[in-house]
Parts: C-alpha cells; structure tokens; sequence
C-alpha cells in the first residue's frame, strides 16, 4: 500500500464540510503542517490559488471538480480570489511545467491533482521552498505537501469488490475474475486494488489481472481482449473494472465476444449510469465531489491565509515522503439500479432527462426511472 491512513471518523456528511473559515483561528503554530506559508500568511481575500487538474479524459474534472472549486473559493474570498487553471492531459512532464509556471507567478497556494505521484514530488518542494502551500487533490502526491483530501480509497475498492460478490452470487465459485486496475502510477489506483483485493481473495479465483497504462479505455479493451483469449470466453464470470471509462471499453470487448457478465466502475459518469441502467455495467461507486471539492478549497483558502487547518481536516494520512498530512476524507456509494434516484439524480449531478435520452428511454421505463 503506497499510504497508511490513521481515519479518526469517515462518516463525513457533504453538510458538515462547509465549515466557516471565520472559525479557522489565526495564524498556525510553529509545529502545524501548515505554517510554512511564507509571505501568505498576510494575506485576506486577495489571493492567488493556482488549480492543477490530471486529465482531461475522465468527464468529472471538467464537469464537476473545476466549477465546484472555483465556486467554493469565491464564496470563500468575497469574491476577491483569483484562480489560477492547468489541465495536465494526463502528461506528468507537463504538469511539472505546469507547477513551475505557477511558482513564477506566484500564487499564494497550489490545490493539485498529480498525473503522477513520484514524478510530481520535485515540484512540490519547489514550491514549498517558494513559500507555497500545496493541497494534494483526490490523490496523494508525494513531496512536503500541507493537505489533502479524498475519498477513502480502500473503502472504494472494497465496495467495487463486494458488489462483484454479491452479482456473481454462486457463480463466484463456477470460473474466473478479470481484474481490471487503474495506472500503476496513480497511488489512488493501488489502494482501490487493495480494497478489492481484501474482499475478493480467497472468494473467486482471479483469471488475469492488469494495471491499466493511463487509465485509458482502448488499453482496458486491449488489456480485456487478451484476456478472453487466455482464459477462455465460457470460463469469465465477471470483471473487477477501476472506473467508468475502462468499464467501456472493457464492455465493447466482451459484447464482440459474446460475453455477458457483471462489470464494476467507478465515478458514476454520464455513460457509466446509462450502462447501469441498461444492465450492461452492474454498478458504479458514487463519489461526491462537492464535499470532496469544498474542502479542498477550505483548506486552499486556509493554507493562504495562514490559518489553522483544525476545523476543517478532521483526519490524518501518510505518503510516502510525508506524515501526519491533515486530511478529509470522504464517504462513497455503491451505485446500481435500484438507487440512481436516490443518488446522482437527488444530488443534481444530473437530470433523468439526461439519463433517459431516446436509446435508453425503454430501459428507464423497465426500471422505474422516470
């Protein structure tokens, strides 16, 4: 496992994140994470915070977290705060540039979401040595970072597998498992593996297994055709996917090869649910991203500000090069059928318009989406 998580409590309700920074206190003391801030602990709501997403692939970045945290950080700053915004395009060199170029303007604190963990962990000190104060955004980058927020990752590879599980029922015992894993350079990717690893082992037997290079979909189709032909197309009962998109192409596969089995996800994207719906993907796991989005525009806000992180970051996690980083963590939903209104529709990440457009229509029907 690339971290060790120390969780005081991960119930942590989407309401509950939206602590008032008027709470925050002064400036940290001398042995808090936070308190090498440098010149921005004079600051007011007069800042810089520079925005630093992977890729642009995965719908959600675009979609969800940038608006989200933009908007936080106005609510936060009176409006004042300026953002500062980079899209890697899953290239880590680029990104590396990307935090350089951030450092040269200085901006007054840095919320990212590292292409990749290790390679990342230079520009992370360049710019702590700057003054910087750098939040770790959905994953655990490497190097002295002052805060972090997720979801409980393991948690999320546990739910993945226990949904696996529970599709599979009897046939767990009947043939074999693809396990579909995300970039080995993403950390976040070996935690969801060993949530589902925890659950899985020992329960059914896994065929073949593969960290998919940039999370990308045609190499999760790739990755998935070479497993048909190794086990065996009548011996697969079911596929361990990380996300959505592999998800896709992982389905596209199997459909050429005349295969039918259970398919987890993740990310609850647009055509994830709409795969769910149609029950050619059996679940996907819900993460909210406005908790997760929120607090780390609290602790953005915070960190430039030179204040206290202690109202907001109730927990603590190690990286590699770093322990003790004041951390969120948030909770996560095991998506299916039978909850979508209860989950992505009530939270309005969409609308059953949306969902039910004219090629799924019939099945929202069978369903009782409507």
């Amino acid at each position: 496992m690339n971290t060790r998580m120390r969780r005081t409590a991960i119930a942590v309700a989407a309401g509950a994140l939206a602590v008032s920074l008027a709470a925050c206190g002064s400036a940290a003391e001398s042995g808090d994470n936070s308190s090498d801030s440098g010149d921005s602990a004079a600051k007011g709501d007069d800042i810089k915070v520079g925005l630093l997403l992977p890729e642009n692939q995965t719908a959600r970045y675009e979609k969800f977290d940038k608006p989200l945290i933009e908007k936080k950080i106005k609510e936060l700053t009176n409006n004042k705060a300026e953002v500062v915004y980079a899209n890697a395009k899953q290239d880590a060199s680029q990104q590396n540039q990307q935090v350089d170029t951030m450092v040269t303007n200085k901006v007054d604190v840095l919320i990212l979401d590292a292409v990749d963990a290790k390679a990342i962990a230079g520009s992370v000190k360049k710019a702590k040595d700057a003054g910087i104060p750098v939040v770790a955004y959905d994953r655990l980058a490497e190097g002295p970072i002052d805060a972090y927020t997720s979801f409980d990752n393991v948690t999320v590879g546990k739910t993945q597998g226990e949904a696996l599980l529970e599709a599979l029922g009897d046939k767990a015992e009947d043939g074999q498992i693809v396990m579909m894993n995300g970039s080995s350079t993403d950390p976040n990717a070996a935690l969801f593996k060993e949530g589902a690893h925890s659950v899985l082992d020992g329960k059914v037997k896994v065929g073949r297994e593969y960290d998919t290079k940039e999370w990308k979909p045609e190499n999760a189709n790739a990755n998935m055709e070479g497993a048909i032909s190794a086990i065996g197309k009548d011996k697969i009962v079911g596929v361990y996917s990380a996300n959505d998109g592999m998800a896709g192409g992982i389905i596209t596969a199997l459909k050429a090869a005349g295969i039918d089995v259970p398919v987890t996800g993740q990310d609850a994207e647009l055509a994830g649910v709409q795969r769910i719906v149609t029950g050619e993907q059996y679940m996907s796991v819900y993460k909210p991203y406005a908790p997760e989005a929120e607090a780390a525009a609290e602790m953005a806000v915070a960190l430039a500000q030179g204040k206290s992180l202690d109202s907001v970051a109730k927990d603590s996690v190690d990286s590699p090069t770093t322990k003790g980083v004041p951390s969120v963590l948030v909770p996560v939903v095991s998506l299916t059928q039978e909850n979508i209104n209860d989950t992505v529709i009530k939270d309005g990440v969409y609308t059953v318009e949306e969902i039910c457009t004219a090629k799924y229509k019939a099945a929202c029907d069978k369903i009782g989406l409507e």
